[in-house]
């Protein structure tokens, strides 16, 4: 008799299986990648410089004696903010933050020293990657955490407002037949009293 196989328990293996992982770390850095792109050929097209793929994936271009490095320093930095919007989609558990964002930037060092044939000897690209890292992290997990607390909608409606009863000119408020009191300790009934009845 073969033996039955148990279901996969769900939350947290399911959420962390190596297949989503790779999945999720393979569209975050396409989308790294593809904003940088972006940002960096609308500056360079406004700047009036040649546009290259040295300007994405060369660590050479990123100097700080330079006005195009310090320019590319801050498109980087301008990236870092985008790419804490991706994680909030894709990632969206501030546990899995700092993770991801150190996955990222580590995949940029080796994609960048392929290119180029060499690791980058330039301690502004590093100081930059730092600086970057911080920020995504900092800022995915603030919005991850922001959305992990927002209050849960189970559909409820919310209850319907009571209206308040009609008042009479002396400013008290006038009942017909049942009413419900302002204490809210239940409702009561308007009872006539005879002429010479006894009030208890």
């Amino acid at each position: 008799m073969p033996r039955r196989r148990r279901p996969p328990r769900p939350g947290a293996l399911a959420d962390l299986s190596p297949t989503r992982i790779l999945a999720q770390i393979v569209v975050l850095q396409i989308a790294y990648y593809a904003c940088a792109a972006v940002l960096i050929v609308f500056t360079a097209l406004v700047a009036g410089k040649e546009v290259g793929v040295d300007l994405v994936l060369s660590w050479r271009s990123l100097r700080g004696d330079t006005t195009v490095g310090w320019t590319l320093g801050l498109v980087w930095v301008l990236n870092s903010l985008t790419s804490a919007i991706f994680i909030l989609l894709l990632i969206a558990r501030s546990k899995l933050v700092l993770d991801f964002a150190l996955t990222v930037h580590f995949i940029h060092l080796i994609v960048t020293s392929l290119y180029t044939h060499a690791v980058p000897a330039n301690l502004f690209w590093w100081a930059l990657q730092i600086c970057s890292a911080t920020i995504m992290t900092s800022l995915g997990v603030w919005a991850c955490q922001w959305r992990e607390l927002r209050p849960i909608n189970f559909g409820s409606k919310p209850p319907a407002r009571q209206q308040p009863a009609a008042e009479d000119e002396g400013g008290e408020s006038r009942g017909r037949g049942r009413g419900r009191g302002r204490d809210g300790a239940g409702e009561y009934e308007m009872v006539a009293m005879g002429e010479g009845g006894n009030n208890v």
